[in-house]
């Protein structure tokens, strides 16, 4: 059977496109400009496509089994909003129901609600609910803060450990976070997708952590000593936008430290995640920090 993922060349759909390989599914990713290199070796097929065009959309979903939609924005960025990534997300779903798609599996995040304190979270809520009227069969799958191999997140946190004598904490840091590995929410997602009643669930990794802890978890994996200092939460922030100037990006946004402090990356389920961040930092640490990652230069350049 042919499945399609959106973004495999990037982080999430990267893993869920590796995990239906491994299950002998055929895949074929919808991308919006054709990837430099393929981390594949051709295993899948790639269909460049246009989400503000339908017409690119409806003859690549012919033949699909399972949408695995990843397609999302950290932030807003000019005319880059969420409204425009709901948009574009609808018109994929209209495309897969006129397709004759069988299900689509829906990347969301933990805790988003029409209450919650972020513009994020409350975009991802409504695209939720947008998803439960598809009239298609459908998963949504909700992450909690999901790192791995190609992160931006916690490979940039360690990138700032390796550079700076001390790190700026927000708040008091005693707020919990409970980190999920890429793979863990790709097992999540393609169990989601071989299933054929409506369901909803949160992908959370087996640990919960203060946010002090898991930045000491991280330094120790990489052999630095973390001095850390807590601060207002808008000095922090403007501690991290002051270092992506130098390297000009978007290191953390004020709702990305609203989200934080709030512990809403944290799921109330029995946690589905498998694999530890302490293990995964520790055999990666080598590698962890090295080079930084720009959320610019991948999604908006």
């Amino acid at each position: 059977m042919r499945d399609a993922v959106t973004g495999a060349f990037s982080f999430t759909g990267r893993a869920v496109a590796a995990r239906l390989l491994e299950e002998g599914r055929e895949v074929v990713t919808l991308v919006r400009r054709q990837p430099a290199k393929d981390p594949f070796g051709g295993r899948i097929g790639v269909a460049q496509v246009d989400l503000d065009d339908a017409s690119t959309l409806a003859p690549v979903l012919e033949g699909v089994d399972t949408l695995y939609n990843t397609h999302w924005i950290r932030f807003e960025r000019g005319e880059t909003t969420y409204q425009l990534a709901i948009a574009r997300t609808l018109r994929l779903i209209e495309a897969a129901r006129h397709a004759g798609v069988r299900r689509l599996v829906h990347i969301g995040v933990v805790n988003s609600s029409d209450s919650a304190p972020t513009a994020y979270f409350r975009a991802k809520a409504r695209l939720d609910d947008e998803v439960r009227r598809s009239g298609l069969s459908y998963a949504i799958v909700r992450p909690t803060l999901t790192y791995g191999p190609g992160d931006i997140l916690v490979n940039n946190l360690c990138w700032t450990l390796r550079r700076f004598p001390a790190f700026g904490v927000p708040g008091d840091g005693r707020y919990r976070l409970q980190p999920v590995h890429v793979d863990d929410v790709a097992v999540i997602a393609v169990r989601a997708g071989s299933q054929a009643e409506n369901l909803e669930t949160d992908a959370a990794g087996p640990d919960i952590l203060t946010f002090d802890e898991f930045v000491r978890l991280l330094a120790r994996a990489i052999g630095r000593r973390a001095r850390l200092v807590h601060l207002p939460p808008t000095l922090a922030l403007g501690a991290s936008q002051a270092i992506g100037l130098v390297v000009g990006d978007v290191m953390l946004t004020r709702h990305e430290v609203t989200e934080l402090t709030a512990s809403l990356l944290v799921s109330a389920a029995p946690p589905a995640g498998t694999i530890r961040l302490v293990d995964w930092a520790t055999s990666h640490a080598d590698q962890l920090g090295r080079r930084y990652h720009s959320e610019l230069s991948r999604h908006f350049r």
